[in-house]
């Protein structure tokens, strides 16, 4: 069997390169591959600005609630007016990316695409870069509860672990924070599976396939969604990492509601290509990308702390 060219043509310096064709395609394959992951990025408020301001800055414009209106209006009265009011949240955005080097023989001889699979690792990678960094911005919100309604983080015990009461008092700072739920229609919280387990010995508890599939469900099914209780839906990942205490570990989850973090990006993720290394015989291959976070509303972010 002759050697096979891996998605790829040999150019005039007789190493393998990639065509702008196929350059572009890998770029979508990265993004296509890195979306069953993405499940920060789902809920941000996004923005693509290509031009930063000063500063690597990206701008977003809220609009803040109307003045109350309520009184009475008479035959002869004008309905009265209020005046809009916006604020701007800044989203500083910076480098991000990674690279994979592979040698001309393999790329040239294997029986596998190696550029496909390479592509396909890239985009998990930047999958799991952009939740890090989502999932960083929301757990730096400032409302925080503790399970077993403790008052402190160092008075949490090996016992009080995440269960319903702890996610109504979250529940609770959110409502009265008037934090508008997604889609008018539920609050969502990250969890870790260690803090999913405890949940699911609740008799209120909601497995997904209870609801997605029958027809009633309001929203789109949630990448990563696991269940439901009360009026939140909980997504579970490994990407909320337990911190190591002395006696137990400490496990963070986040309940937050709609507007909560922004997602800013001035350049979107893109496969970049490196030829010229040891005469042609090592090809690179990176994705590449100008991105940033910030929470867009502190009010609409609560965190819980639990054994």
């Amino acid at each position: 069997m002759p050697p096979i060219v891996n998605s790829a043509v040999e150019n005039a310096g007789d190493f393998v390169a990639l065509t702008d064709m196929q350059r572009l395609v890998y770029s979508k394959e990265i993004r296509f591959q890195a979306l069953p992951i993405m499940k920060f990025l789902q809920f941000a408020v996004r923005k693509t600005e290509l031009l930063v301001a000063p500063g690597r800055q990206v701008r977003f414009l809220k609009y803040n609630d109307l003045g109350r209106g309520g009184r009475i209006i008479n035959e002869s009265d004008d309905i009265p007016s209020k005046a809009l009011s916006d604020s701007y949240i800044d989203v500083t955005v910076y480098e991000y990316g990674n690279s994979v080097w592979n040698h001309e023989l393999l790329v040239r001889s294997s029986f596998d695409d190696v550029l496909a699979s390479t592509s396909k690792l890239l985009g998990r990678d930047y999958a799991y870069v952009v939740d890090e960094l989502l999932r960083d911005t929301v757990l730096g919100g400032t409302n925080v509860v503790y399970g077993g309604q403790r008052a402190s983080l160092g008075a949490v015990t090996s016992s009080d672990i995440l269960n319903l009461a702890a996610i109504k008092d979250a529940v609770e700072v959110l409502a009265s924070n008037n934090a508008p739920k997604i889609n008018n229609d539920y609050y969502a919280c990250f969890l870790h599976p260690h803090q999913a387990r405890g949940l699911r010995d609740d008799a209120r508890w909601q497995n997904v396939q209870q609801y997605a599939f029958m027809g009633n469900q309001v929203s789109p099914p949630i990448i990563g969604e696991i269940g439901r209780i009360e009026d939140v839906r909980f997504i579970e990942t490994t990407q909320m990492t337990a911190t190591t205490g002395s006696a137990f570990d400490i496990y963070k989850a986040v309940v937050f509601g709609d507007d909560a973090y922004a997602f800013a990006e001035s350049l979107p993720v893109e496969l970049r290509e490196a030829t010229e290394n040891k005469f042609g015989r090592r090809h690179g291959l990176a994705w590449y990308s100008i991105m940033g976070s910030k929470i867009f509303t502190d009010e609409n972010i609560v965190r819980i702390e639990t054994a």
